[in-house]
């Protein structure tokens, strides 16, 4: 579904990617971990356009991102991507928030969009929310309704950039919670997540990377057994001991 080819990038002279290589399988959960700054957020968001990347390839379900007459727009409609602060329309209603892509992208009917969009709210535990402004909801919530929007694309895979490290401890589960069912499901994710217990749960792979490289990329049984870099070792050893 997804193959990221050496693909480097760089902002002026500073190198942020350093040939990084790997595939997410349809049907794949693939969580990349890696300390502040290793580039993880950089590489999710090259996978849909969203940051240009200079050298290497990456196709998403056969279609070449870097290519100039891809259409950006059409290959993103397809692929959800959550991010860290939710992003949605702080002027819309929730209903509003999960149909203006479906009628304005998609080309859905109104009344095909909002029962979509509901639906879609009841699948994530808010139909109660319909008519409520982002801002009266909690960050939990309104990530969960980020979430709804981003299938109400009916994606082909998902990308979610530390959707919860902007969230409060309690929030957190309530988001995994979406995210676990989603991958138990068979969609095809790649997530940048410090949530050691979700990556356990639920992964296929963990990829770890560490000043723009990929360090490691291993079945998740073999990462959290003993992974063989010595840098993804110290890593885990702080992030597993507290």
């Amino acid at each position: 579904m997804i193959e990221i080819n050496q693909v480097s990038k760089w902002y002026g002279s500073f190198q942020v990617l350093t040939d990084n290589t790997t595939r997410i399988n349809t049907g794949e959960v693939v969580v990349v971990c890696g300390p502040s700054g290793s580039g993880k957020s950089t590489l999710i968001k090259c996978v849909n356009g969203l940051e240009a990347f200079q050298q290497g390839t990456i196709t998403v379900n056969g279609v070449s991102v870097g290519d100039p007459a891809t259409n950006l727009a059409k290959l993103r409609s397809h692929v959800g991507m959550v991010f860290q602060h939710f992003e949605l329309f702080p002027h819309m209603s929730i209903t509003e928030n999960l149909t203006i892509a479906q009628t304005k992208v998609l080309g859905r009917s109104q009344d095909e969009a909002v029962s979509k969009g509901l639906a879609l709210l009841d699948r994530v535990g808010l139909r109660a929310q319909a008519d409520k402004f982002p801002g009266q909801l909690s960050g939990g919530q309104q990530q969960r309704v980020a979430i709804a929007r981003a299938l109400a694309m009916d994606p082909i895979c998902m990308l979610f950039d530390e959707p919860t490290s902007a969230l409060d401890p309690e929030m957190i589960n309530e988001v995994l919670d979406v995210m676990v069912e989603l991958a138990q499901e068979g969609m095809t994710m790649m997530c940048v997540t410090h949530e050691m217990g979700f990556a356990r749960k639920v992964a296929h792979r963990v990829v770890f990377m560490d000043h723009g490289q990929i360090v490691e990329d291993a079945a998740k049984d073999a990462f959290f057994g003993t992974p063989r870099s010595e840098r993804a070792q110290q890593f885990l050893s702080k992030i597993l001991n507290h």
